[in-house]
Parts: C-alpha cells; sequence; structure tokens
C-alpha cells in the first residue's frame, strides 16, 4: 500500500498540490541544484510535457490523475534548495509533466512555508520566503495583519522579451505573437486578432489556438533561451483582451493555455511577468504603475515593474491570495487495476 502525504492550496482559483519530500520519506531526487534535479525528474530523452516513467513520475502521476487529481490540478515537490541563501527548492509539475517556472505555486509555497512555521512571520508586517526554482530564486513576501495572511507578493526571475509580431497561421486566421521568458517562455497574442473573446464560453476555442499556436512556434528562435533547453521552447500561450484601463495602469484580461492543452484557473503569475515585460517595451507601464491582470474565472492579480537593475532583464512583482484548501493522505492500493489512474 503506498501512501502520498500533500497540502493543497489555491492561488486565485488555481490548484496547488504540495509534496514535502522529506516529509513523505520519497527518496532524495539527485542532482546539486534544482535545476538538476528538475533534468533528473524528466530523465534522459525526456521533455517537460514527456518525462521518462520514474519512481517519482509514478507520484506524480498518482497526485495529477484521475480519481485523485484532474487534468487541471498543478503542484511541487518540495526539495532542498540550491544552497543557504533559500528556504527550499521546488521541483514543478502538472498532468504532462514538469515546468520550469510557476508563480501562483511560488506564492503558494510562501503562504504554506508561513503557515507550518518554517519560516518564521510577525503577527503584523510581511515575512519573506526565498525558493529555488529551475529557472533560477525567486521570493514570495507574506503579508500579515492581526495574525492573519492577507495576500503574498511574488518576485520572479528577471523577464524578457524574445520576439515581437511572429506571424502564426491558426485555423481561426493569423495572429501576430509576441515571445517573452519569465521562468519560462510564454507566446502572447491579443484574443480579438482570432476573432475570440477571453470567456468561459470561447475556452474550446482558446485552448485549440493556444495549442496551435505552440506548436507552430516549437522551433522559433525567440522561445530559446540562453541558458539551455531546459528554459526553452513555449510553456504557455497568453490570449488576451483589453479591458478599461484604471488610474493606476492598463487592465487585462487573460486565459494561459500550457502544456498540453491546460488551462491556467488564475491570471498565471509566471505568465503576468511576461506581459509585463511586453507592456514596458511598449511604453504601458512604468515605474508607479500596475497592471490589473484578470483570469478566464475573475479572479484578479496585480503586477508591477520593480525599479532594480537587472542586466539579465525586467524585474517584476506579482501580488495575489492564496488559501489552504485540505490536507491528504492518498493511498494506492495495489489491488486496484486503475493504479496511479487516468486522464480525461
Amino acid at each position: 500500500m503506498t501512501t502520498v502525504r500533500t497540502v493543497d492550496y489555491h492561488t486565485a482559483g488555481e490548484p496547488f498540490r504540495i509534496v514535502d519530500t522529506a516529509a513523505a520519506g520519497l527518496p532524495p531526487v539527485p542532482g546539486d541544484t534544482v535545476a538538476e534535479r528538475c533534468a533528473t525528474a524528466i530523465g534522459p530523452g525526456g521533455s517537460g510535457t514527456a518525462p521518462r516513467r520514474s519512481p517519482l513520475d509514478d507520484v506524480r502521476r498518482l497526485l495529477v490523475q484521475e480519481p485523485r487529481g484532474h487534468a487541471g490540478m498543478y503542484g511541487g515537490f518540495v526539495v532542498p534548495p540550491d544552497d543557504d541563501g533559500a528556504h527550499l527548492g521546488v521541483l514543478f509539475w502538472h498532468k504532462d509533466g514538469y515546468s520550469t517556472a510557476c508563480g501562483h505555486g511560488t506564492m503558494a509555497l510562501g503562504v504554506w512555508a508561513v503557515d507550518t512555521g518554517r519560516v518564521p512571520a510577525p503577527d503584523d508586517g510581511d515575512a519573506q520566503v526565498r525558493i529555488d526554482v529551475p529557472s533560477g530564486r525567486v521570493a514570495a513576501t507574506v503579508h500579515r495583519a492581526g495574525g492573519r495572511t492577507t495576500g503574498v507578493t511574488f518576485r520572479n526571475v528577471p523577464a524578457r522579451v524574445g520576439a515581437r509580431k511572429v506571424p502564426v497561421a491558426t485555423t481561426l486566421g493569423l495572429a501576430e505573437v509576441d515571445i517573452a521568458h519569465a521562468g519560462a517562455c510564454y507566446a502572447s497574442v491579443a484574443a480579438r486578432d482570432l476573432g475570440l473573446e477571453v470567456t468561459r464560453a470561447a475556452l474550446p476555442e482558446l485552448v485549440r489556438a493556444g495549442q496551435e499556436i505552440r506548436a507552430a512556434l516549437s522551433s522559433h528562435p525567440g522561445t530559446w533561451h540562453p541558458d539551455g533547453p531546459l528554459l526553452s521552447g513555449v510553456y504557455g500561450v497568453i490570449l488576451y483582451e483589453e479591458l478599461p484601463g484604471t488610474p493606476f495602469g492598463p487592465h487585462q484580461r487573460n486565459v494561459t493555455v500550457f502544456a498540453d492543452g491546460q488551462i491556467d484557473r488564475s491570471p498565471c503569475g509566471s505568465g503576468t511577468s511576461a506581459r509585463l515585460a511586453l507592456l514596458a517595451e511598449d511604453g504601458r507601464i512604468g515605474a508607479g504603475e500596475d497592471l490589473l491582470h484578470e483570469s478566464v474565472t475573475g479572479t484578479v492579480f496585480t503586477g508591477r515593474v520593480v525599479p532594480v537593475g537587472s542586466r539579465d532583464g525586467l524585474v517584476t512583482e506579482v501580488t495575489g491570495t492564496a488559501y489552504r484548501t485540505g490536507e491528504h493522505a492518498f493511498v494506492r492500493d495495489p489491488q486496484d487495476a486503475l493504479g496511479a489512474g487516468f486522464l480525461l
């Protein structure tokens, strides 16, 4: 009988299932850094959306597939950080495999670290949780008031633009796509260019367009990252629409289609960083201004450019909320013919 214990959160509606590998009794993941451990999890010859079978990946599949999970599930394995400069490391996973970045997961992990006492926090004030992820070191600043967590701010690795106005043919027409790297590579396209609106009713068409755009850009040089193949290739496609601006800056709604057609229920944390890099290059957002970023479910992140110099790109922050939804002990009975489960 296999038992795996998890703590579940949601960040602006997007789930995040946390597995502390040490507490769960899982074997250490080989590697000297989180990036190396991510490569180990993917396995030789595998990719982020097609990992090789392994005991660790069997745990991922057990937790993400039905009947214990679902096609929209997301989570992470907590592993040691690269060094003492961070509190923890994490390997992010989803229904198809592993990702190099996850803003909503970073935010949930920050709140979890404070909730569990792993990182001390004041009753009133902020606590910073430093986390090593495959794309680098990020931070979650957990905001507290009256002994309760009131919000969390994610500071991402530097974001940079990869390419602009790349023509992509889809079954809905020709789209001009912008590419930006923000821990993972995101392609952005205005939904109206495809005759679409960012609504729940349009999700089937939005997902199909996202899958087509991701496939079409598989070999585009703008998707490649100088640090190598782990950070290269389109991870998510952001289909967005403009909304009336606020006194503080632009206002957009988006749906991010990532991996093989998975939908982000939140406004997408790392994707918000990518949008900020593009908006900043267009001169549409600057110091002291905010991007009000809505998801297809109506939840909101607030993103901003941080006036901190970085030769690697633009430093961004994204603020939202994360809440615990449950604690679980998932069991796999060796006599269960479904095994690790299935996906529909």
